[in-house]
C-alpha cells in the first residue's frame, strides 16, 4: 500500500502549497471525524437507553396483562357452582344418567363462558374416557370418546407434580408420533396453549379427573399488539420452565433455545443482556412476572436501535465532506497566492543550477519571501562571472586531458601494426600488402579524427580493420568472434576504448603462447549498465600482476592531475581508458578486470542514460 502511495506522497512534497492544503485537510478530517465519532457514539449510547426503557415499560404492563389473563383462565377451570356436586357427579356419571347430564351442562356453560376456547376435554380417570365439547352447525355437542390411560402424558406428570394441580402445554415445538398417539386430537393451527386443571378427591386426595382447556389466540394477541414490533425484531412469551406459548418466528425460538438464551434471562441480569446468534447482535428486553415467573422477551437486533445513529452519521458525513471540499478549495487558493512567489524563486534557483546563468526571480512586496528573492538575485549577478570563466577553465582542461590520453594509446598501436606490415612484407611478396596498407591508411584516418565520443558500429569498423592487420601478425593462431546486441549499435563509446582491451589481450595472450588464442568481443545491457567486454582464453595474468594492474587504475584516477606522468607503465592503456569513461560518464563508469588460469575477462561499464548514451 505505502509503494502504491509513495508517488502521490513525493509529489505533493515536492510543493509547499500542497504541504498546506494536505495540512489543512488532515486538520478538517480529524474535526469533522472527530465529532461525528463522538455525536454517533453518544446517539447510539441513547438510542439504546431509549429502546430499554420505552421497550421495558411496555414489557412490563403486557406482561401483567397476560399474568391477568392465565389468572382468569385458573378460576374459569375451577366449578363454579359447588366442587362437591361437581366432584359427585364426576364420580357417579356413568352410572347415574343425573349426574352425566349435570357434567355435560356443565361442560356446555363452561364452552360458552368464553370466546377463545377452543376445545374443552374432561378426562374420567377410573374410567379411561373424555368428554369432548364440540360446536357442529351452530349447536354444541358433548361426545364421550374412550381413551387409553393418560399417566404417560408430559402435561399429566407436570399436573401431578404442581402444588397448584395444573399444568400448561405448549404446541410450538412439534410433537412426537406417539405423542400425537397418546394425546387428544387438538387441531394446533388453531390452538396456541392447552390449560390442565387436575380434579382431586376432596376426602383422598386421589386424582378424579382432568379438565383441559384449549385456548386461540384471539387474546393474547390482543394483549400483544401493545407491543411495537418492527422487522427484525421478535417476540417471545415462555413458561416458568422455558416452554414456549407464543413465539414470532420458530426458527429464531429453536436456535436461541439451541444458544442457551432462554437459561440467561434470570431477575440477576436486570431485564436486559446483549446476545449474538450467527448472523445479529440483539438487545434482549425481557421482563419476569413476579407471580409465577413467566417470561416476555424481545429481542431488538442493535442494527435496529443505531439506524437513527447511523443515519445521522451518514449526514454528518455528507455535511463534513462538503466542508471539506470547500475548505480545500478556499484553502487551495489561499496557499496558491502565498506560495507563488516561492514557486517563482524556486523555478530561477532550478535554471540557476541547470547552468542559465541568466535566472531573475520577480522581487513581489517587501515580505520574507522579497527579501530572500532580492538577495538570490544579487549571488546570481556575483557569481555568473565567476561560474562562466571558471566552467569554461575546467571544459578546457578535461578536454586537453582527454586528448593527452588518446594521444597516449597511438604510439603503442601505430607501432605494432607497422611492425605487421614490416613482418608481412619480409614473408610475402604479394598484394596482400596493398590491403594492409589501406587498413593502416583508415586506422591512422580514424585515429585522428577530433571526435572524442563514436557510436559503437564506428568502433566495431575500426576493430575489424585493426584485427585484419594483426591477423597478418599471428595468422591462424588469432580467432575473433562477436556477440553485439543490435540495440547496442548506437551506443556512443570513447573512440579507441575497445582497441585497448583488445591490445591487451594480445600482449597477455597471443604473444605469451604459441597456441591459438580466441579472443571474443561481446556486448550486453544490464539494469543498471550497458556492459562491452572482451575476452580470451589465454593464459591469464598472474595474480600479483593483476592486482597491481586493478591497483594503478584507482591511483591513476584518484591522482588524474598527474595524467601521463606514468608513460612507461605497460599498463598505461588501461588506466588512460579508466581515466577517460570516469571523465566522461561519471564515478559509475570504468573497467573491470578478473583473470584465470583459462584466460581474462575485461569489462567496460557505461551507466544506462549517461552522459552521452543513446540505447
Amino acid at each position: 500500500m505505502y509503494k502504491l502511495l509513495e508517488p502521490l506522497l513525493e509529489r505533493i512534497s515536492r510543493r509547499l502549497a500542497n504541504k498546506l492544503i494536505l495540512l489543512f485537510t488532515i486538520i478538517i478530517i480529524l474535526v469533522v471525524a472527530s465529532l461525528t465519532f463522538i455525536s454517533y457514539g453518544m446517539l447510539r449510547k441513547e438510542s439504546v437507553n431509549s429502546s430499554i426503557s420505552s421497550t421495558r415499560s411496555n414489557l412490563l404492563l403486557v406482561g401483567r396483562n397476560l399474568e391477568s389473563y392465565l389468572d382468569g383462565i385458573g378460576q374459569l377451570s375451577l366449578p363454579q357452582i359447588s366442587y362437591d356436586e361437581f366432584n359427585y357427579a364426576i364420580l357417579h356419571e356413568s352410572e347415574d344418567y343425573a349426574s352425566k347430564m349435570y357434567v355435560e351442562d356443565y361442560l356446555k356453560n363452561l364452552y360458552f363462558s368464553r370466546n377463545d376456547l377452543e376445545a374443552i376435554y374432561l378426562y374420567v380417570i377410573k374410567e379411561h374416557k373424555y368428554y369432548y365439547v364440540t360446536k357442529e352447525n351452530y349447536n354444541i355437542t358433548v361426545r364421550v370418546v374412550e381413551h387409553p390411560p393418560i399417566e404417560n402424558l408430559s402435561w399429566y406428570k407436570r399436573a401431578l407434580a404442581s402444588p397448584f394441580n395444573r399444568s400448561y402445554q405448549s404446541f410450538v415445538k412439534e410433537r412426537t408420533p406417539q405423542e400425537l398417539k397418546d394425546d387428544y386430537p387438538v387441531n394446533t393451527d388453531t390452538s396456541f396453549m392447552g390449560y390442565h386443571r387436575l380434579l382431586r378427591s376432596i376426602v383422598s386426595r386421589e386424582p378424579q379427573a382432568v379438565l383441559s382447556l384449549f385456548f386461540n389466540s384471539s387474546v393474547t394477541d390482543e394483549i400483544m399488539k401493545d407491543i411495537p414490533f418492527s422487522t427484525g425484531e421478535h417476540l417471545m412469551y415462555v413458561s416458568p420452565d422455558n416452554e414456549p406459548f407464543v413465539v414470532d418466528e420458530r426458527n429464531f425460538y429453536l436456535g436461541s433455545e439451541e444458544a442457551g438464551l432462554l437459561e440467561q434471562l434470570t431477575p440477576a441480569q436486570g431485564g436486559r443482556l446483549t446476545w449474538s446468534d450467527d448472523d445479529e447482535k440483539y438487545l434482549v428486553i425481557y421482563d419476569i412476572s413476579q407471580k409465577e415467573g413467566w417470561k416476555l422477551v424481545k429481542p431488538i437486533p442493535y442494527k435496529q436501535i443505531y439506524e437513527a445513529a447511523t443515519t445521522t452519521r451518514k449526514l454528518s458525513y455528507s455535511i463534513g465532506l462538503l466542508f471539506l471540499i470547500v475548505s480545500v478549495i478556499l484553502v487551495s487558493f489561499t496557499s496558491n497566492k502565498i506560495t507563488s512567489p516561492l514557486k517563482n524563486l524556486s523555478l530561477q534557483m532550478k535554471r540557476f543550477s541547470t547552468g542559465s546563468f541568466d535566472a531573475e526571480a520577480a522581487v513581489v512586496g517587501n515580505d520574507e519571501i522579497a527579501y530572500l528573492s532580492r538577495h538570490f538575485n544579487k549571488m546570481v549577478e556575483k557569481t555568473n562571472e565567476l561560474i562562466n570563466e571558471r566552467y569554461k577553465m575546467k571544459i578546457v582542461e578535461k578536454n586537453a586531458v582527454l586528448k593527452a590520453l588518446e594521444a597516449e594509446i597511438n604510439p603503442h598501436f601505430l607501432y605494432n601494426a607497422l611492425q605487421a606490415i614490416s613482418t608481412k612484407a619480409l614473408k610475402n611478396d604479394n598484394d596482400d600488402i596493398v590491403e594492409m596498407v589501406d587498413n593502416l591508411a583508415l586506422t591512422l584516418r580514424y585515429c585522428i579524427s577530433g571526435r572524442d565520443v563514436v557510436q559503437a558500429r564506428e568502433e566495431l569498423k575500426h576493430i575489424e580493420r585493426y584485427l585484419a592487420l594483426q591477423k597478418a601478425r599471428f595468422g591462424s593462431r588469432m580467432q575473433v568472434e562477436y556477440e553485439w546486441e543490435d540495440s547496442l549499435l548506437e551506443l556512443r563509446i570513447p573512440k579507441l576504448s575497445i582497441q585497448t582491451l583488445v591490445e591487451n589481450c594480445i600482449k597477455h595472450a597471443l604473444e605469451k603462447v604459441s597456441s591459438t588464442v580466441t579472443i571474443r568481443i561481446e556486448a550486453h545491457v544490464t539494469p543498471a549498465y550497458s556492459v562491452i567486454s572482451v575476452l580470451d582464453n589465454g593464459p591469464g595474468i598472474p595474480e600479483e600482476r593483476l592486482q597491481e594492474v586493478l591497483s594503478s587504475l584507482q591511483i591513476q584516477w584518484e591522482d588524474r592531475g598527474k595524467a601521463g606522468e606514468e608513460g612507461g607503465s605497460e599498463s598505461i592503456g588501461l588506466k588512460n581508458l579508466n581515466t577517460r569513461l570516469k571523465l566522461l560518464y561519471g564515478e559509475g563508469a570504468g573497467l573491470t578486470i578478473s583473470s584465470n588460469s583459462n584466460g581474462t575477462r575485461m569489462d567496460m561499464r557505461l551507466p544506462r542514460g549517461g552522459q552521452g548514451q543513446h540505447v
